[in-house]
């Protein structure tokens, strides 16, 4: 019963969790949008959570990752993934005389979206608990 739970509550995590890390990278670039040849950076939201899946489920590290053999280890940049789909440049429509490629309108767009997906998955994480919780106390 607890598997199922688990289960159950899994991909919403993994959801969650991807949904953050993209708002840091959005983030990111919109903190960047004056730097002088700042590459907007973007990822496959539904590659990314494929591959968590996947990875989650299997309980293996990917091939792009590298063993660390002491804590006081980096982590690699050379492949730089989110739940392993590999972190992409976002396309320009114009690019900038400074060779930054944010678009501020695109971005906040793309962060505002993101914040209300990862809203949305919250309120669903809290109505199957309550509805749980229901169901347990019998009301």
């Amino acid at each position: 019963m607890i598997g199922k739970l688990d289960d159950m509550m899994r991909f919403q995590e993994t959801a969650l969790n991807l949904r953050a890390q993209r708002q840091q990278l959005l983030a990111s670039n919109i903190a960047n949008a004056d730097t002088p040849n700042y590459k907007a950076r973007d990822v496959d939201f539904n590659k990314a959570l494929q591959g968590a899946l996947a990875k989650s489920s299997s309980g293996t590290t990917s091939a792009n990752e590298l063993a660390k053999t002491s804590t006081v280890h980096l982590a690699s940049n050379t492949n730089q993934t989110i739940g392993g789909a590999p972190l992409l440049y976002s396309n320009t429509q114009q690019g900038n005389v400074d060779g930054n490629t944010v678009d501020m309108d695109v971005q906040r767009n793309q962060f505002t979206d993101n914040a209300m997906r990862y809203e949305v998955g919250i309120t669903l994480v809290a109505s199957k608990i309550k509805g749980m919780l229901t169901a347990i106390q019998g009301q």
